[in-house]
């Protein structure tokens, strides 16, 4: 997600109701610009504007957590809204910089996604990682299975793979037969890990690009540089429904991950703050973001409100979540460190 091209250092931009509203009656939700930015403005901002006469300012940050955190140390908070990421959110709560979440105003944790409510932030949606491969290179019958990425010989040709661990190992362990509901606890232990370099050495010589930009799998596929490519679902399908490009998703294996709203400590405006993410909580509200951009909701009572035909190529249709992990925050923040070094030094041998 942090991936999608920033605009960074512009000036703010209002989406004005038309109705006159008082100075005060204003926030600024920060966001990371792009395509996905639309897709908020779209469902939440110009809707929440409409209805209840309150501006909505934007601002666009590249998740830098020393900035975000800065603000609420220095007491010069301009941000009411910030959308973040799970480690943000973890870190923050832990640290005192984000708010908590008061779940009893937008009807209770049980009513999202495994990992979507968290403390200090509520996820508005489910984006995945999964593998797409260019259809036309494969006639009879393309990949159907995470395994499949790994097995250069049934389905031969160069790959592209995510230049770091997260994911990336997970995938691994999938392929070598690792249930997605153990992923973690075989991960969490040295001979796991072992286990899942082992699986990245049988396909580290087909891997021709390692990608770090989210820009670049769908590049890479239509430029014919390689046949398959792990990459964020939602680049795939711009791909597809955009720029006409023959290339199929294989969910089997996806690992789901959220964006979040977070209010920063010594915002200005908690009322208005408070008031906006109950909006954009409501299933029919909810719901009409996956119109704009190929996300999934996060509330139950959202995706069912979802067109089938739209539906279908989210990561949180029940079709597409059969074989599925959510991606562990809590986790990563322990581990990523320790596993990008020696992911580092894996790549560099």
């Amino acid at each position: 997600m942090r991936s999608l091209k920033l605009m960074l250092g512009g000036a703010a931009i209002a989406v004005v109701a038309s109705a006159p509203v008082l100075a005060q009656d204003a926030l600024t939700v920060t966001s990371y610009g792009g395509s996905y930015t639309k897709s908020q403005e779209q469902a939440f901002y110009e809707p929440f504007a409409k209805e209840t006469g309150v501006k909505v300012l934007q601002d666009e940050w590249d998740g830098s957590t020393a900035k975000l955190k800065g603000m609420v140390e220095t007491g010069q908070v301009t941000w009411d809204i910030v959308d973040v990421e799970p480690g943000h959110a973890l870190q923050g709560c832990e640290e005192g910089w984000l708010e908590e979440i008061d779940y009893s105003k937008i009807g209770g944790r049980e009513g999202f996604v495994d990992g979507a409510a968290m403390d200090c932030a509520v996820a508005t949606i489910v984006f995945s990682t999964i593998y797409a491969y260019d259809a036309s290179k494969f006639p009879n019958g393309g990949p159907q299975t995470m395994a499949d990425l790994f097995d250069t010989e049934k389905f031969p040709g160069p790959r592209s793979l995510r230049k770091a661990p997260k994911t990336t190992l997970e995938f691994a362990l999938i392929a070598d037969g690792v249930p997605t509901a153990d992923v973690y606890k075989v991960l969490g232990t040295p001979e796991g890990v072992d286990r899942a370099f082992a699986k990245l050495d049988t396909i580290k010589k087909d891997v021709k690009v390692w990608w770090s930009a989210g820009a670049q799998p769908p590049q890479l596929l239509a430029d014919g540089e390689v046949v398959m490519a792990t990459a964020w679902n939602g680049r795939i399908f711009d791909a597809v429904k955009n720029d006409g490009k023959n290339f199929k998703i294989v969910w089997d294996g996806q690992g789901q991950d959220f964006n979040l709203w977070a209010e920063p400590k010594g915002l200005k405006n908690k009322e208005l703050a408070d008031r906006f993410i109950e909006y954009t909580m409501r299933p029919d509200v909810m719901s009409q973001q996956s119109k704009y951009i190929s996300y999934g909701p996060t509330k139950k009572t959202a995706i069912e409100k979802v067109p089938a035909d739209i539906l279908a190529d989210l990561p949180t249709a029940p079709e597409n979540t059969k074989n599925s992990f959510v991606v562990d925050a809590e986790f990563w923040a322990d581990h990523d460190e320790e596993l990008t070094e020696r992911f580092n030094k894996w790549l560099a041998q």
